[in-house]
């Protein structure tokens, strides 16, 4: 990059203004990470001090039967399949139960687009749940979900929204966004619901008081324009409303599992190759600078593993996922030799190794406990191993 511009770049985020859509490609040609992580640590420390966020959640997917087959996709399976399943709302709420310990926040819930399952089925879902689980919070459906209920019930979104928050919705879930751009949208997603519905369901949402993630999968057939692309529309949406309190970059990944089946349901894998560690931190800290109205940003550790969730943590992001246990939409991708569970306890030494002052969060991004940070006696020069 020439040092002029750099030197402008630098200057505008250091007086707070607003970068435009030729400053977000200008970063991600830069070849300077340092540089570049260095300057989105600026905002980051700026927005939220030495503090990393996480929260104890788990995820339930209740059935991953679905219409749709969207290319980079290996969770969903068509009616019939071996392992397609879908699970009674006795059933869902049995496992939930059994995933309330360690005082647990929040229950996480996305699912196929099921094409036989009524509508009442979901607030039903999240009713029974809530009851089960009175305290924890569900962040539940994505914009894809609501507008496949708007289908199979008939009814708008808004009332749909109404029933689910009813029912004890407190967040939709951030998925179905991908990449916006329809130059790389069509060839990837095989549903309906796009950037014109994706954010008029975000939008009624947030009129609603709810607070919702927005995400954005990378590091497939998109180019770097269409990710600042992607990142300029949710930061106008957020201009208008308010709404989102995190933004996640997701790490594409290639299908592995499924190939011991026989099945390659990922198909996308055969010209791509998945991000690699510093396209990955590039891209949270281009995304923490560009997107500029949005509190936090989320690295997802299932998703880009546990040293380069700890360096996106220095690249721009201040809070990790939380605990998960079992997450398998990726899981059923990437055989990517992440942990299926980190324990609180866990998630505090990731976070103080990296640095930084953990707070415990609930979805709402209230803090629920704060905890000491880096143990000051511990050396960062290396020390000579005892023997």
């Amino acid at each position: 990059m020439d040092a002029g511009l750099k030197r402008d770049l630098e200057d505008k985020v250091r007086a707070g203004e607003r970068l435009s859509r030729e400053d977000g490609i200008a970063l991600y040609e830069s070849d300077d990470l340092a540089w570049l992580g260095g300057l989105a640590h600026e905002v980051r420390t700026r927005k939220n001090g030495d503090v990393v966020h996480f929260n104890v959640n788990r995820h339930l997917n209740m059935t991953n039967v679905c219409t749709a087959s969207c290319a980079y996709c290996s969770f969903q399976r068509k009616p019939g399949e071996k392992d397609a399943y879908t699970m009674r709302i006795e059933e869902a709420v049995r496992l939930a139960k059994a995933m309330e310990g360690e005082n647990l926040t929040e229950l996480h819930i996305v699912n196929g687009l099921h094409p036989n399952l009524p509508w009442r089925y979901y607030p039903r879902s999240l009713s029974e749940l809530k009851k089960a689980l009175p305290s924890v919070s569900l962040k539940a459906f994505t914009a894809t979900e609501i507008h496949h209920f708007e289908t199979i019930s008939g009814m708008p979104a808004s009332e749909i929204l109404d029933e689910l928050i009813e029912a004890g919705l407190e967040s939709l879930t951030g998925g179905g966004a991908e990449i916006f751009d329809w130059e790389v949208r069509q060839h990837i997603v095989d549903h309906r619901t796009h950037w014109e519905d994706w954010s008029r369901i975000h939008r009624l949402a947030h009129e609603k008081g709810l607070k919702t993630p927005s995400t954005m999968l990378y590091g497939h057939i998109e180019e770097r324009r269409h990710r600042v692309d992607h990142v300029l529309r949710l930061r106008e949406l957020q201009d208008e409303t308010g709404g989102f309190q995190v933004f996640i970059p997701l790490r594409y990944q290639h299908d592995f599992v499924d190939m011991q089946d026989g099945k390659v349901r990922n198909k996308l894998q055969a010209r791509t190759t998945m991000a690699s560690g510093a396209e990955a931190l590039k891209t949270f800290a281009v995304s923490r600078l560009l997107f500029d109205n949005v509190p936090h940003v989320k690295v997802f550790w299932v998703m880009h593993g546990l040293h380069t969730t700890q360096l996106a943590l220095q690249h721009g992001a201040d809070d990790m996922d939380g605990s998960v246990v079992e997450y398998k939409i990726t899981h059923d991708a990437d055989n990517f030799g992440t942990p299926n569970k980190l324990t609180r306890e866990d998630l505090l030494d990731l976070i103080r190794e990296a640095g930084f002052r953990p707070v415990e969060r609930n979805t709402r991004y209230e803090a629920i406990r704060e905890y000491e940070g880096p143990d000051p006696l511990l050396r960062e020069t290396p020390q000579a191993m005892r023997v």
